[in-house]
C-alpha cells in the first residue's frame, strides 16, 4: 500500500506519494502537469477535468464549473446541467478521480489517501470531502488540515531528519490558497509537530483578487462603450483568463497588459503594481488583522516566533509577503513549494499512518518506517462545540459552547444543566458548532433526544452533558440525569440524512437513544459507504409506477419528491373532538392520546399476514414538544484523565463514572 496525499485546491490540485525511501514525489496527471486545475467541463457522457475544461470554459461558460470548494458544507448550492444536478462533492469526486487515475497507471490500485483540508472547515465540510474521496474509488479517506500538512512538509523534508534542536521550535503557517486563507502557529521539534492555534478565511484567497481585477477592467471598458461585459458569461470567462496571467505577470514585472473582449470589441488596459496593491489593499488588511488577532488571543508577541513559513499560490504576490515582513519584523521562510508543499505534507502523514501498522502491507522501506512511527502530529479544532440552550431573558435557543476552539484533539469537556419544566420526560440536544469567523451564525451539526428521564422531577433538575471530540474529529455526547445517576449515550443524526432516509427510518433514527445498561461499552462506528455511493442523490430515476402517478398530477413533481405530498396524507384526529391529533398522536385541542392510527396499522398488517413492527415514537413536530435545557450556574469542566496505564494486578479497575473504551477519546 503506499502512502498518497491528495491537495485538493480550490484552482488547483495536485498528488503526491512517498517513495519506499519515504521521500515525497508529485505524481503528473495525463496531460504531463503537476498541477491540475479544479475545473470541470460537463460535454457528453465523460465529464473533462482540467487545463482543456479550462479552455472550453471561454465558449461554454454554462457547461464549466470551477471553485467547488467554496461551496463544501452547503446544502443549498447545486449546478443543472443538462438536467442533472452536480453538488460540490461530486465535482470534487471527479478531480480526485482525474488525479488518482493517473496515480494508478503508475502505483497501481490506490484504496487510501490523506486528503487536505482548510483548517476552518467545520464538520460537514469535512463530510463532504471524505464523501468525495469515496465516491472517487477510495476505500478510506483520512483528513488533515492544510497548515498542519505545510508544517510536516517543513519539519520531515530532506535535512530536517537529523537536525539536532536544543528546543521546541515555533513556526507560524501563513497559507493563502487560491480559494482559502489558512494561519496557524505550530511547535515543533524532531519527533513531534503541535498545533497550537489556527485561524483564517474561507471567503479569502487568490480568486478575490483576480476579481478586483475583473472589475477594473470592466470599469475601464465601459468608460469607452455603453456595454457592460459583466452581462455576458463568455466575456467574463475570458477575461477571468485574462486576469489570472496579468496577477501572476505583476508578481514579478511593474506592469501588465489586460484585455477585455465584448460585442465584437476589443480593448487592452494596462495596470501597474501600485495600481493592483489600491485595488486590493482591503484584502491585504483582512490578512493582516487575522493574523495580528491570532497572536493577540494567545497573548503572543512576534518574538514567540521563530518563523513564518509561507505556501499557497498566492503568497507569491509581493504586496502579501511585503506585509508580513512589516509586521513581524523577521525575513520570510519560502522554502516551501507553494503548489506542491501540502501535498506532500499529506502524503508524509499517510506514511505515518501506514507506519502505525494500521492498514497491512507497506510500500515504505524499514528505516523510513521506523523514522515515520516514531514522529505524531496534534491537531485543534478550528470551531467551538457546544448545544443549544433556553435563555431565560428572551426565552430563545442560543448556543452554549462547552468545548472551545483551538483545543488540542482528543479532548472533552463536562457541564451540568438543568431542565425546563417539572416532570420533564425527555430533552432534545441541538448540537451546534461556532461560525467560521465571529460575524457568522452558529452551525447545527444534527439532534438527539434524550429519553426515559425519571418520573417527578423538578424544574431546573441537574442534568450532565459531556461532548467529546474523538482524534478523527467524530463527535460523541453522553448525558446522565443527577439525581438517579442514569446514564444515556445519544447518536447524533445529521439533519440533511434524516430528510432523505424513508419515514420509518427516519423516525427510528430520531429516538435512537438507550440507557448505558442496554447499550455497549463503545458505540459501534457507521458503516462505510461502498465505493462510489453518496448520502444524498439529488435526481434519482423514476420507477414507472411513481412516473404513472406522477403525469396524473397538474403539478410536476421532483424525482427526489415522496410520492405523496404532505397536502395528501391523511390527517389523524382524536375520537373525542375530531381535532387534528400531533405527531405524537395528543390531541391539540383536549389533550387526551389515542391510539387509533396504530390500531390501524396493526390490523392491517395483521389481515396480510404480517408482523406488526414494535410502536416507534415519530419524531417531534415541533421542537415545543421537547423541552430544552437551561444553562445552570455550573463553569464548564474540562475533563482531564490519565494516560491510560498498562495493566497490572494491583492497579484498581476504573470508576463507573469513567466508562472503559472511553479514556482514549479525552485529552490527557
Amino acid at each position: 500500500m503506499h502512502a498518497v496525499g491528495i491537495d485538493l485546491g480550490t484552482t488547483y490540485s495536485c498528488l503526491s506519494y512517498l517513495t519506499p525511501k519515504g521521500e515525497p514525489v508529485t505524481l503528473p496527471n495525463s496531460e504531463g502537469e503537476l498541477a491540475t486545475p479544479s475545473v470541470v467541463l460537463f460535454d457528453g457522457d465523460n465529464p473533462i477535468v482540467g487545463t482543456e475544461a479550462l479552455r472550453t470554459a471561454v465558449s461554454q461558460p454554462e457547461r464549466v464549473i470551477q471553485n467547488a470548494k467554496r461551496y463544501m458544507g452547503d446544502r443549498q448550492k447545486f449546478w443543472v446541467v443538462d438536467g442533472k444536478v452536480h453538488r460540490p462533492p461530486d465535482i470534487s469526486a471527479l478531480i480526485l478521480r482525474k488525479l488518482l487515475d493517473a496515480a494508478e497507471e503508475r502505483l497501481g490500485p490506490v484504496r487510501h489517501a490523506v486528503i487536505t483540508v482548510p483548517a476552518q472547515f467545520g464538520d460537514l465540510q469535512r463530510q463532504d470531502t471524505a464523501e468525495a474521496g469515496r465516491m472517487a474509488g477510495l476505500e478510506r479517506v483520512d483528513i488533515i488540515n492544510e497548515p498542519v500538512a505545510a508544517a510536516l512538509c517543513y519539519v520531515l523534508s530532506e535535512g530536517m531528519w537529523f537536525a539536532e534542536l536544543a528546543a521546541d521550535q515555533t513556526v507560524m503557517v501563513f497559507d493563502l490558497g487560491g480559494g482559502t486563507f489558512d494561519l496557524s502557529l505550530v511547535r515543533y521539534n524532531k519527533e513531534e509537530v503541535n498545533v497550537i492555534a489556527s485561524g483564517g478565511d474561507l471567503q479569502l484567497g487568490g480568486i478575490d483578487w483576480n476579481r478586483r481585477l475583473e472589475q477594473f477592467a470592466c470599469d475601464e471598458f465601459i468608460k469607452e462603450t455603453p456595454e457592460d461585459p459583466r452581462l455576458d458569461k463568455e466575456s467574463m470567462q475570458a477575461l477571468a483568463n485574462e486576469v489570472e496571467q496579468a496577477k501572476r505577470s505583476l508578481s514579478v514585472r511593474p506592469k501588465a497588459p489586460l484585455t477585455v473582449q465584448h460585442i465584437g470589441r476589443r480593448k487592452t488596459f494596462s495596470i501597474d503594481q501600485e495600481h493592483f496593491e489600491l485595488l486590493t489593499s482591503d484584502l491585504v488588511n483582512r490578512c493582516e488583522q487575522i493574523t495580528r488577532q491570532m497572536l493577540k488571543v494567545r497573548d503572543m508577541g512576534w518574538a514567540h516566533v521563530d518563523a513564518v513559513l509561507v505556501t499557497g499560490g498566492a503568497t507569491r504576490m509581493p504586496m502579501i509577503r511585503r506585509m508580513l515582513q512589516q509586521i513581524s519584523g523577521t525575513t520570510l521562510n519560502t522554502s516551501l513549494s507553494p503548489d506542491q508543499s501540502i501535498a506532500h505534507g499529506a502524503a508524509y502523514y499517510a506514511g505515518m499512518l501506514l507506519s502505525g501498522k494500521k492498514f497491512g502491507s507497506s510500500s515504505l522501506g524499514k528505516e523510513a518506517t521506523a523514522r515515520l512511527a516514531r514522529f505524531k502530529q496534534v491537531s485543534v479544532n478550528a470551531r467551538a462545540l457546544g448545544i443549544l440552550v433556553r435563555d431565560k431573558e428572551s426565552s430563545l435557543r442560543v448556543p452554549h459552547y462547552l468545548l472551545p476552539a483551538n483545543t488540542p484533539l482528543p479532548c472533552a469537556f463536562r457541564q451540568t444543566f438543568g431542565t425546563v419544566v417539572r416532570n420533564q420526560k425527555r430533552v432534545h440536544l441541538h448540537i451546534v458548532e461556532s461560525g467560521a469567523n465571529p460575524e457568522q451564525p452558529f452551525v447545527k451539526l444534527g439532534a438527539c433526544v434524550i429519553e426515559e428521564l425519571p418520573p417527578d422531577l423538578p424544574e431546573a433538575a441537574p442534568v450532565e452533558v459531556t461532548i467529546r471530540y474523538d482524534e478523527q474529529a467524530r463527535v460523541h455526547v453522553d448525558a446522565k440525569d443527577v439525581t438517579s445517576g442514569k446514564m444515556a449515550k445519544a447518536i447524533i443524526v445529521r439533519e440533511e440524512n434524516l430528510a432523505h432516509l424513508p419515514s420509518d427510518q427516519a423516525r427510528a433514527a430520531d429516538v435512537s437513544l438507550a440507557p448505558q445498561e442496554q447499550a455497549p461499552a463503545s458505540a459501534a462506528a457507521p458503516p462505510a459507504l461502498p465505493v462510489g455511493a453518496s448520502t444524498f442523490r439529488p435526481a434519482r430515476k423514476q420507477s414507472k409506477k411513481r412516473t404513472r402517478a406522477a403525469s396524473k398530477r397538474k403539478t410536476p413533481v421532483s424525482p427526489s419528491a415522496p410520492v405523496l405530498d404532505r397536502a395528501e396524507r391523511p390527517v389523524p384526529l382524536c375520537n373525542d373532538c375530531g381535532e387534528p391529533l400531533d405527531a405524537r398522536g395528543v390531541c391539540t385541542a383536549c389533550g387526551k392520546k389515542t391510539d387509533s392510527a396504530s390500531k390501524r396499522r396493526a390490523t392491517k398488517k395483521k389481515k396480510k399476514g404480517m408482523r406488526p413492527k414494535p410502536a416507534v415514537a415519530p419524531p417531534p413536530v415541533d421542537d415545543a414538544e421537547i423541552m430544552n435545557l437551561e444553562a445552570n450556574v455550573a463553569r464548564t469542566e474540562p475533563m482531564k484523565t490519565p494516560k491510560k496505564p498498562r495493566p497490572s494486578r494491583k492497579k484498581k479497575p476504573p470508576s463507573d463514572e469513567i466508562r472503559q473504551g472511553e479514556q482514549e477519546f479525552w485529552q490527557s
